[in-house]
This record gives C-alpha cells, sequence and structure tokens, in this order.
C-alpha cells in the first residue's frame, strides 16, 4: 500500500475483549480477542493473515466487516469512523461494500432455501434493482462463479461441498462490494476442489478489482496469494510483512517459526522448536505474548510490549524486543532455538526399569 493511497479501510489500536464465565456463578474472566490491533487494507490489494488456532484470525475478518464492535479502538472505512455512523447508515456501508465467506459452506448457507432464493435474499434486502433487475443479477452471478444454471431451483443439500462455497462466493459478490473477507474458506472441502475455490477468488480478484482478506491455516497459500502477510498471536498482530519476503527475510521470530513447520520438498528442514503451549488469552503473560515460548526471551521481554519497528522494504514492520537477523538462515534458527530448548526427559526402557526396582 502506497502513502498516496487512502485506506479502503483501517483499524486503529483495536480491542476487542468478551466476558466468559468460568468457575462459580458469579466470575467471569475476560478472553482478550484481540489487542491493540494497527492495520490499514488499501483498495484492490490482498492480506493474508496467518497464526494458530485461537489467535485472533477470525475476530479480526469480524471486525472488518462490522459484525464485531470493537471495545476500545477505531474502525473507519474510507476515512469516516464505522461506529460513530448511526446503525442505517453503517448497515449500508459495511452491507454494501463489505462481504464475508465464511469456513463451511454447509453452516453459513440456509438449507431452505434455493440457490436462487439465497443469491436473492441480498438483493432483496437493499432494494437493488427491480425484480427482474434482482433475477438477471442471480444468474449473472451464477455465470461468475462457474455454477450451472439447473443448480438455480436446488437446496445447499443437493450440491457438492465446491458448488456450496461458489454459492457462498456469489453471496458476497451479489452487492459489489469492494472488500471480501474470506475466513477459511477451503478448510472444510476436499483437497480435490480447494484449488478451484482458490484459483477462482484470484480471478475474481482481478477481474473486479476487488481487496482481499484471506485468512487460512495454510500458510504457503496465504503466501502464493497475498501482496502482505500479517502474523497474529495471542490476539496481537507481531508482523506485517511483503509476501515475497516473509518465507526467509521475517524478523519476528514467531513468524519464522510458523514458516519452518511447513513443509519443502525441494529443501527439507526440521522446524524451529516451540516448546509449550500457547497461553491462554484469559490470563496473557505480561510483556510479549510469545514470550513464554520463544528462545529468544529474556527479562526484557516479560517487562514491556515490543513498540512496533519498522524494516526494510517499506510496509514491513513487526513488535520484537530480539528480532531475528535478516540474514539469518532458518536453518540457522532450528540450531539456535533446539540449543536454548530444555532437555527431554529420559526414555525410560525396560533396563532403566530393572535399575530402578
Amino acid at each position: 500500500m502506497t502513502g498516496a493511497t487512502e485506506p479502503l479501510i483501517s483499524l486503529t489500536g483495536t480491542h476487542v475483549v468478551h466476558k466468559a464465565r468460568s468457575g462459580g456463578l458469579f466470575s467471569r474472566d475476560r478472553v482478550y480477542a484481540l489487542t491493540g490491533a494497527d492495520l490499514a487494507i488499501a483498495p484492490g490489494e490482498t492480506v493474508g493473515v496467518v497464526g494458530e488456532s485461537g489467535c485472533g484470525k477470525s475476530t479480526l475478518a469480524k471486525v472488518l466487516v462490522g459484525v464485531q464492535r470493537p471495545t476500545e479502538g477505531t474502525v473507519a472505512f474510507r476515512g469516516r469512523d464505522l461506529w460513530a455512523m448511526k446503525p442505517a447508515e453503517r448497515r449500508a456501508a459495511i452491507g454494501t461494500h463489505t462481504g464475508m465467506i465464511f469456513q463451511d459452506p454447509s453452516t453459513a448457507l440456509n438449507r431452505r432455501l434455493t440457490v436462487r432464493q439465497i443469491l436473492r435474499d441480498p438483493l432483496d434486502v437493499h432494494r437493488r434493482g427491480t425484480a427482474a433487475q434482482r433475477e438477471a443479477r442471480v444468474r449473472e452471478l451464477m455465470v461468475l462463479v462457474g455454477l450451472p444454471k439447473v443448480l438455480a431451483d436446488g437446496l445447499p443439500g443437493q450440491l457438492s461441498g465446491g458448488q456450496r462455497q461458489r454459492v457462498a462466493i456469489a453471496r458476497a459478490l451479489a452487492l459489489e462490494p469492494d472488500l471480501i473477507v474470506a475466513d477459511e474458506p477451503t478448510s472444510a472441502l476436499d483437497v480435490s476442489v480447494r484449488a478451484q475455490i482458490l484459483n477462482l477468488l484470484l480471478d475474481l480478484k482481478e477481474r473486479l478489482g476487488l481487496a482481499l482478506v484471506f485468512v487460512s491455516h495454510d500458510i504457503q497459500t496465504v503466501r502464493r496469494m497475498s501482496d502482505r502477510v500479517i502474523t497474529m498471536y495471542l490476539g496481537r498482530i507481531v508482523e506485517e510483512s511483503p509476501a515475497d519476503v516473509v518465507l526467509s527475510g521475517a524478523r519476528h521470530p514467531y513468524t519464522r517459526a510458523l514458516f519452518s513447520a511447513t513443509p519443502g520438498l525441494l529443501a527439507p528442514i526440521d522446524p524451529i522448536p516451540l516448546v509449550g503451549p500457547v497461553p491462554s488469552a484469559t490470563r496473557p503473560p505480561s510483556g510479549c505474548p510469545f514470550r513464554t515460548r520463544c528462545w529468544k526471551a529474556d527479562a526484557r521481554c516479560a517487562e514491556a510490549m515490543p513498540e512496533v519497528t519498522d524494516a526494510v522494504p517499506a510496509g514491513h514492520r513487526f513488535r520484537c524486543h530480539h528480532p531475528v537477523d535478516d540474514a539469518q538462515s532458518t536453518q540457522d534458527l532450528v540450531l539456535q532455538a533446539a540449543a536454548t530448548a530444555p532437555a527431554a526427559p529420559p526414555v525410560n526402557t525396560p533396563s532403566a526399569a530393572k535399575e530402578t526396582r
């Protein structure tokens, strides 16, 4: 994103905190789903979002499309505070300019409605055109996503998984949005159709000039599809990197560990070892949230959350007190992390068992 381009949507200091009941009847914990998110998305760009389960990816997606109101901070659409708008104005802005594709099309679509009714629904709600024009738009949408017209009167249960996701994509495009947020759009599909859906999304993005936010566990697919990659950990954006440098030039230890865990056919290496589970979002660690699993952490990491640091090339930013040197190879980091990992417990072999009797 260039400085001269006004962001389509931007987040500034955005927090989402949920209340979750735990323990006794009157005991409530706070779940820190999103913390201090700063992000700007330009028209026409693709931003990939990666991170482990529970890191806040889906919460970020919901904030971007106005489904989730932030507890604190600002969500601006074309420079205007979304949640300062009147409800009707906000619904019109978000409803017509953004669309969302959910993870599982079998639950995202109303199983009692036909494909025609599903695609007409947003047009009817926002009163787009005449009845004849709405029908024409339904036919246009089906052609756009590669659905045969004979399926117009079919129910979601009569379609394959790939066809249902094409219906979900068509519904998201019905009102000609500027931004599409795809939250794990292929994880519920068979491997054989995932590539088809990904290629369809890329084709539609180019043909329609869409901005696309692509949330996925498949970080290699995210890297190939995106202009920028956002790395999230425990509700925080810890790195933002151009996609073409994220594999070998990421500066945050967590980003490097994530990408090292994907198999490489040409030069396979062991992944960077991360010790211990992801901390609870109800009781995040002090300072840097990654410090409890990071091989570079020290006392400073426990004291304060790192500030955002700008790196080269432009648009590369990260939060880390001890960033990875951009000249360090993944193999170097594997050895470095392994050297600081705690020793494994002894194996209880039959001979050892005899000695302890």
